[in-house]
């Protein structure tokens, strides 16, 4: 005898409920069948007996695609199997009948809205990258010398007038450095580069002072002291000048034999030279001719090669090895110089914020500047350098008419036109010979 519940048939039993028929079929088997709904089971109420909650009438009255039954098969419109009688017709998945209306279509995306606040997004983060950059990199600077101290000073001409001076300071490093970089452990500080770059308008020129320049001595203003030493008509070599009051003697002793003013003044020492180069992965140059010198640790070949920051400092600091000492030098500084500019602006560097803001603090940290520069100066400082060493403007000796006590004798006739055409910001027609 069926004791299942009135409207049920032998189809409900099946593996789902525990319990077989001779017709039921294999468990998870997908049939179509015809359920049958019990009219006498109230609606709401589960069909073995127990009361529930009435379910809302999805669907009713429309006609209705087959339905999933109890995850067995799909009902062929009866109604959702799940165990309830519930007189209710739930329809097919979704609750959608073949009359339903038909969705409305989506939205296309609205590129120009995308774009908009896309560009909008990066143009933000841009701006705010950049100025903190620019405070991060300006907050570096160490602006230590005071030019205000320099006194009788020629006018200003036209364009920017660059003093760069490379020192062999030798501050911040070990007794182990100044053995790997050849520096020797001597006190104080002296200048073993000293160049003149003027910023015009009609080209940029590199002018290289030998430090065994023979200059007169004009009278200063202490830089410590704050006392004023008249001029007692004294030569001396231009990096002497140096060691004996610092960066504003330099400046004014360099004003007072040439007659041009110096706008901005920039220093690196041994140690900063170094790290700048390492920082940027080395710099490519091509050395026209080997030499070796023990007293630098320069032991170079002829050719293309890429330079640390240990084998750059003694290839611009070698002058023993050539026949010209001090000339031959600062024609090396010059091209290496220009050399490293070149390397920092490429892509690879600028681009590239792992590579970048590690050259940038090595530079930074390592410069000393006069109070008025800016970031700005400083920029257009090095691109005139690159633009020189890619043959955008001139790079020469200052011109040398003789020496006197082994000291290197200025050209004053040279001297005067040169100085001249650079006041007047003209194109420089005056060669080092």
């Amino acid at each position: 005898m069926n004791d299942w519940p009135q409207g049920w048939s032998d189809d409900n039993r099946g593996p789902r409920y525990g319990r077989g028929s001779a017709g039921a079929q294999p468990e998870g088997a997908r049939v179509m069948r015809q359920v049958q709904r019990g009219p006498a089971v109230p609606p709401g109420q589960r069909s073995y007996g127990d009361p529930g909650p009435a379910a809302p009438p999805y669907g009713a009255g429309v006609p209705q695609q087959p339905s999933y039954v109890d995850g067995q098969g799909y009902d062929d419109g009866a109604g959702y199997d799940s165990g309830y009688n519930t007189g209710q017709v739930y329809g097919a998945p979704g609750g959608r009948g073949p009359d339903a209306p038909p969705r409305a279509p989506r939205p296309a995306p609205n590129w120009r809205r995308r774009i908009k606040w896309t560009t909008i997004t990066v143009a933000t983060v841009l701006v705010v990258t950049s100025v903190a950059t620019y405070f991060w990199a300006d907050s570096k600077l160490r602006r230590e010398v005071d030019l205000a101290k320099v006194i009788d000073r020629p006018a200003s001409g036209s364009g920017t007038n660059y003093l760069i001076v490379g020192s062999d300071s030798r501050e911040g490093m070990s007794k182990a450095d100044e053995k790997k970089l050849h520096t020797g452990g001597a006190e104080g500080k002296r200048t073993d580069s000293m160049m003149i770059l003027h910023v015009g308008d009609n080209g940029d020129t590199l002018i290289s002072l030998p430090r065994d320049s023979n200059v007169t001595v004009p009278s200063y203003k202490g830089s410590t002291s704050g006392k004023v030493y008249p001029a007692a008509g004294r030569q001396e070599k231009l990096n002497a000048t140096y060691a004996e009051d610092g960066p504003t003697l330099l400046v004014r002793t360099i004003e007072a034999n040439t007659g041009l003013h110096i706008d901005h003044y920039v220093e690196i020492g041994f140690q900063g030279f170094a790290n700048i180069v390492d920082a940027v992965g080395g710099v490519e140059i091509d050395i026209d001719k080997g030499f070796k010198d023990k007293w630098s640790g320069a032991d170079f070949k002829a050719g293309k090669q890429t330079l640390n920051g240990q084998q750059a400092l003694a290839f611009v600091r070698t002058r023993h090895a050539f026949a010209t000492s001090d000339l031959q030098r600062t024609k090396n500084q010059q091209k290496f110089l220009s050399a490293l500019a070149h390397q920092v602006a490429t892509p690879s560097t600028i681009l590239n914020p792992f590579k970048f803001y590690p050259v940038m603090g090595a530079g930074l940290d390592s410069l000393i500047v006069d109070k008025d520069m800016s970031l700005w100066d400083l920029g257009s400082m090095f691109w005139a350098m690159k633009g020189v060493q890619g043959g955008d403007g001139t790079s020469m000796n200052m011109p040398i008419s003789g020496s006197v006590g082994g000291n290197l004798v200025w050209d004053k006739a040279k001297v005067k036109t040169l100085v001249d055409e650079l006041n007047n910001d003209q194109k420089v027609t005056v060669s080092s010979n």
